[in-house]
Formats: C-alpha cells, structure tokens, sequence
C-alpha cells in the first residue's frame, strides 16, 4: 500500500492533533496512528524503529493519541521466550481513529475525482465508476448465475455484506411485489454524495448480476438512512419483455 500521509485540515490528521498543534507535530502523530492502523496491534519499541522516533518522542505521541481516543492499549500474551514477565503493551487503533483515515481517503478520492470532472468531463467520472463496479462485478456474477434467480439477491446481500455493505434481502411492499435490497453501511457515502455516478454505476451493475430490472428508492448519500434498492420479480421482468418466465 502506498504511503499516505493526511494532509493538515484532514480528519486523520484533525483528530491525531487538533488545530492547536504544530504542522509538522500533527503530521508526524498522524503517520504513528497510520502505521498502527496497518500494523497493530503494535509495541512503542516497533512504532520508534519505523519512524525514526526517540522513545520520548513515540511516548508523546501515542499519549496523546490515546487521550484523543484514536488508540488503545492491548496487552499481549507473554511468549515462552518472555518467561512470565509483564505482558508487552501493544497499541491498537479504535474505531474512532478508523474512521478518521476513512474521512481522510474520502477528501482524496473526492480531490481526485473532481479533477477528472473539471480536466475530463463528468462522462469521465461515470466511467471511472463502471470500471470500479466492473471489479466487483467480476467477483460476484459467477456465484449469482450459478444460482435460481429467485435466490440471488440473497446471494448478493450475504456478498456485499462480506464486503462491508451490512446488506439485507427480504420481499418488497405489497404493491411493488419482488425483493428489496438494503445496505444498511456504504463505505463511500460522503463521496458519492457529491459524484451520484458512483449510486448510478452500483444500480446497474445490481441490475446485470440479477438479470433484472431494478430501481434504486433511497441511498444513504442523499440523506437516508438506508440504500434501498427494488429488485422486479424475475417472472414479471420476463413477460414484460417477452421472454420466458421462470
């Protein structure tokens, strides 16, 4: 993975300083919070090695992290090697200070592709979504075709869930029959909030891997509380286009 280092007014490095810290001290804490959240749970000794840091210095930094709650302190089995003495202190991110970095890689991707918009065009950024969904398209198609019709947006949900979605399937209201598909989590939310191709890039790809017609009713990128997606009954989508029905 490529070094990244959140720049001064990102959450990352916000939370791993506050403003009233110097640039370079806020820097330097957010790579210590980056390195445990690639590598943690980790040791102070380890953290001073990777960074070049004295021991007084690693200790200021994760004091302070720990105080802002970004990290936590774990402590680690000790190893026949160790004898029975004090087990080590390891350092583990929190999930406050997860969701810092996912804050920080948001600004990025939104940076990047408002750029492509404004170098490119907005066609541009659509097709950089269909590529995106193409990934993960790849992975799923072969499992859902391989499966009744009827079971495939289940399918599907227990696939996106395993990817971090929290996707749920069950029957559609009344009046619209067929299936609704619920993500109840979308890790790129606060991106396409401002680039909807990304939603529009997922709704088709949903409609190729169901072979189906399906409709987005709601998305958490416009405010709501669930990305709800209508998945037509397989034997209706069939007449109406007048194939066979299943």
């Amino acid at each position: 993975m490529p070094e990244f280092t959140p720049h001064v007014g990102s959450a990352a490095a916000d939370a791993a300083g506050g403003s009233g810290v110097p640039r370079a001290e806020r820097d330097t804490r957010a790579r210590v919070a980056r390195l445990i959240l690639e590598n943690g749970p980790v040791t102070a000794s380890a953290l001073g090695e990777r960074l070049g840091l004295t021991p007084a210095a690693v200790r200021r930094h994760l004091d302070a992290l720990l105080a802002d709650g970004m990290i936590e302190i774990r402590r680690a089995r000790p190893s026949a090697s160790r004898g029975r003495g004090r087990p080590a202190k390891l350092f583990a991110i929190t999930d406050k200070g997860r969701n810092a970095f996912v804050h920080a890689y948001d600004d990025l991707a939104a940076s990047a592709l408002r750029f492509l918009a404004e170098t490119v065009g907005e066609h541009a950024v659509s097709e950089f979504a269909r590529r995106q969904l193409a990934d993960l398209e790849e992975r799923y198609a072969p499992r859902l075709r391989a499966l009744p019709p009827q079971e495939r947006v289940y399918a599907l949900a227990e696939a996106l869930s395993a990817d971090g979605y929290a996707a749920t399937a069950g029957k559609g209201p009344g009046v619209l029959g067929g299936t609704q598909l619920c993500q109840h989590h979308c890790p790129v939310a606060h991106v396409a909030e401002r680039f909807p191709q990304l939603c529009e890039a997922e709704t088709e790809a949903f409609a190729r891997m169901l072979d189906t017609p399906v409709q987005r009713l709601a998305t958490i990128a416009h405010g709501d509380g669930v990305c709800t997606t209508h998945v037509s009954p397989v034997k209706a989508a069939n007449e109406e286009s007048g194939g066979i029905s299943l």
